[in-house]
């Protein structure tokens, strides 16, 4: 990226990430907004949302709750490019006894359910998740038939589907879906690093995942927890875009909880600025992307 300016994606809340682990995780449509705004001033030119029940801080798809904070978003700021999940509603915890059967913790969702905030909000962009892998003591599931099934949503909708990678299979699938003409190539990538049983946060899995891609493929990378600010250096050496957030790590350095996104952010313009590098602008990435608004 040294002749290029890199655009930064700040993933403010996430699924996982839990409001016991830190008091400074936005749960409520104002606070996630909020924190999508301070990102953009701090130097992010894309956030990606996850929404939470206000009253729980658990995870949810309401789809009152995701038009609440684009809206509050889209009050204030025209620019900043919106990239809505539709991770949730892959997960199945299979029960002890029969596996055939669903346990609490299931989440599996028909594939037209999980894109329908998509295809009512239209964002700029919406994460597409290709990965059936094991989460944790979990399985997560997105088999090629739903993959295409969402996809058709997202394309009616002229939405730009992300492509979250988290091992080498989903980025075959990927490509075997632009061959076909599900995807349109070459394709915007982001590689997901750390997540255990995935692509493990190494240069050289990173390298690897990148000469993989097909020409001209527009890409990001981001490490979970611990390797978030190394992954920020490495994805911008080998040419690529980066994303930070609560989502991904809670931690501004070891041990400190960071206080908002705002200050992942701004740890990540500083490390891309001291290695020579430019940050892009939300207008910026909408010229990248040709995204609606450039």
């Amino acid at each position: 990226m040294f002749d290029n300016k890199t655009f930064i994606t700040c993933a403010v809340t996430g699924n996982l990430t839990k409001p016991e682990q830190t008091p400074h995780l936005p749960i409520t449509p104002e606070q996630i907004a909020d924190e999508c705004l301070a990102a953009g001033e701090a130097g992010a030119a894309a956030v990606h949302i996850h929404v939470r029940d206000p009253a729980t801080g658990r995870p949810s798809m309401d789809v009152d709750l995701y038009r609440d904070v684009v809206d509050r978003i889209r009050k204030r700021n025209t620019v900043l490019v919106i990239n809505l999940t539709t991770g949730p509603g892959g997960r199945f915890v299979p029960d002890a006894e029969d596996p055939k059967q669903y346990a609490p913790g299931t989440t599996l969702l028909p594939p037209e359910k999980r894109v329908e905030h998509i295809a009512l909000i239209r964002p700029d962009i919406c994460s597409l998740d290709l990965n059936t892998m094991n989460s944790g003591p979990d399985v997560v599931i997105n088999t090629p038939r739903n993959v295409r099934r969402m996809a058709a949503v997202i394309r009616a909708a002229g939405v730009m589907p992300e492509l979250e990678i988290f091992d080498s299979g989903d980025l075959h699938l990927a490509r075997d879906l632009i061959t076909d003409g599900t995807l349109q190539g070459p394709g915007l990538w982001t590689f997901v690093l750390g997540v255990k049983y995935g692509f493990a946060a190494t240069p050289e899995t990173l390298l690897y995942a990148r000469n993989l891609l097909p020409p001209g493929a527009v890409w990001s990378a981001f490490g979970i927890g611990r390797s978030e600010f190394p992954m920020v250096a490495q994805s911008w050496l080998f040419g690529g875009h980066v994303r930070v957030g609560m989502e991904d790590n809670i931690f501004l350095d070891k041990g400190v909880l960071a206080k908002s996104n705002a200050e992942l952010v701004a740890k990540a313009v500083h490390i891309i600025r001291q290695m020579g590098g430019s940050v892009a602008s939300s207008l910026d990435m909408r010229h990248m992307l040709q995204l609606a608004g450039a």
